[in-house]
């Protein structure tokens, strides 16, 4: 990561993540929060579908300023302060998350605009010849969806869940409606800054730990249900960044220019949608049953906790896919390995499901390990 000044590569686009990028990940940080609230306070179906689809919408263009960066740098006070209109714009409507379906729609669509208004315009006058056709291109699409998010924010009930999740599909699609092979993705810069959102992302699960412990007494019995909270959130970093944030940014440099943003998109993009949405069930899990550890917990806590780490293990199967990468299979049975232990809370007591938890990550991580050691590569820790 570097300073203020972003290093440039020989087309002015960004090598190395600047520390202006860390801090517009902040903004991300208290959205992964607010979701994560959405979910512990009426956990179940209807609140993992908000959260699914309000995160769906942010997350393609958070992920889209990425995209921004990669190609126009931070470098200049003029692009700096378009940055920071961006970040505030991602504020809002990140204040409006909890009650985005109940009165604050419009200030979440408000806000919506504004983020899109400033990556197109910022991609279009900032980004190269090639960067102003690629947004020419693809801004029309995303105009559509703010367009569809801003309109969702007026209306109620199934109007604001159509409007809202046809401006999800819109953006989903659209990818595959035009040519990306005008978009320019510097690999060492792009998978950096996507390696730091998910980095930011499992901290929420860190900072759900010390939610759930609110005015608890400190026993024994906490500190231990504590380390082994935090040992998930060790297995959730160890699992990605032991071997796939490397491995993938190898593998994505090594793609034709061309041929880069489709498998960029892909894996960085859709992939990572669904592994950050299990970092922030993981997380309401963790936050739901850590004050509670000598206790049955709920389905719903249960499958929170151990069905976001499933989903992370699975998402990093998309990855591994996505990417080429070797046996993306090992996630697979990872993730059914550990939505196994959800009875163990229900039935017995949520420690147990904890440790169970940690213990079937950390041997699907060192499985993983063993087999690559054993083909003659570097294993992440041994």
């Amino acid at each position: 990561m570097t300073n203020q000044s972003a290093e440039l590569s020989a087309d002015g686009g960004q090598v190395r993540a600047s520390t202006l990028e860390l801090f517009f990940d902040l903004v991300f940080v208290f959205t992964i929060t607010q979701l994560t609230h959405v979910f512990t306070h009426h956990p179940g179906w209807p609140a993992l579908g908000q959260v699914a689809l309000v995160f769906g919408l942010i997350w393609w263009m958070y992920s889209g300023y990425v995209w921004l960066t990669n190609e126009v740098a931070p470098n200049s006070s003029a692009r700096r302060t378009w940055l920071l209109i961006g970040m505030f714009s991602f504020f809002v409507l990140s204040l409006a998350i909890p009650d985005a379906f109940h009165g604050t729609g419009i200030a979440f669509g408000v806000g919506y605009v504004l983020v899109t208004a400033v990556h197109t315009a910022l991609f279009a006058s900032g980004g190269g010849a090639s960067a102003a056709l690629a947004i020419k291109h693809i801004g029309p699409f995303n105009a559509v969806a703010a367009a569809l998010v801003l309109a969702g924010g007026f209306v109620h009930g199934w109007a604001q869940y159509l409007c809202w999740g046809v401006a999800f599909a819109v953006q989903i699609v659209s990818p595959y409606l035009i040519d990306t092979g005008d978009f320019v993705v510097r690999a060492t810069h792009f998978c950096e800054r996507h390696g730091l959102v998910i980095i930011v992302a499992i901290g929420e699960s860190i900072v759900a730990i010390g939610a759930g412990l609110a005015g608890e007494k400190i026993t024994p019995q906490l500190i231990v249900t504590v380390s082994l909270a935090l040992c998930l959130a060790y297995v959730l970093w160890w699992a990605f960044f032991g071997f796939d944030d490397e491995r993938g940014e190898h593998a994505l440099a090594a793609v034709p220019d061309r041929e880069r943003s489709r498998p960029a998109l892909v894996a960085y993009g859709y992939a990572l949608y669904p592994l950050l949405i299990g970092v922030i069930l993981t997380a309401a899990g963790i936050q739901m049953s850590i004050g509670h550890g000598n206790e049955s917990v709920g389905v719903a806590t249960a499958a929170a906790l151990s069905g976001g780490v499933a989903l992370y293990f699975l998402a990093q199967f998309c990855f591994r896919s996505a990417l080429r990468l070797p046996r993306p299979w090992m996630r697979l049975i990872a993730a059914a390995a550990v939505t196994a232990t959800i009875p163990i809370g229900v039935v017995w007591v949520a420690w147990a499901q904890l440790a169970a938890l940690v213990a079937v990550g950390y041997l699907a991580v060192i499985a993983d390990d063993l087999i690559t050691l054993r083909s003659g590569q570097h294993s992440s820790y041994v």
